[in-house]
């Protein structure tokens, strides 16, 4: 499960004295905990995903706000952040895997027009 994989990088970056790192990773288990008591649920992963899509929008978005305000320091945080919580995330495909997706879907469905 996705959050148990989140808990123990948590507990290596404990291990490891990793400050920053674990600081990134206690925010994201938060978040996590608070969407469960908010919906009186526990998340499987997909919902764990959704949470990690939010938390990344909102990390660009901080990013964005502090470039033009000038705080370098505040947006190399965030970008930091962002990196951790990618590597929980699913790799994206590339635009080649996208197109032969695509040409397999035109094939199988026999479209010759959209």
């Amino acid at each position: 499960m996705l959050k148990n994989r989140v808990k123990d990088e948590m507990v290596a970056a404990m291990k490891g004295g990793d400050k920053r790192r674990l600081g990134a990773i206690r925010l994201l288990l938060a978040a996590i905990k608070q969407r469960e008591v908010d919906e009186r649920i526990e998340l499987d992963d997909t919902q764990v995903l959704v949470v990690l899509d939010k938390m990344v929008k909102q990390r660009r978005d901080s990013i964005e706000q502090y470039e033009k305000a000038g705080r370098t320091e505040l947006a190399e945080q965030e970008a930091f952040e962002i990196s951790l919580l990618q590597e929980f995330l699913p790799a994206a495909l590339s635009d080649a895997e996208i197109d032969v997706l695509i040409d397999q879907a035109i094939v199988s469905t026999g479209a010759t027009s959209i």
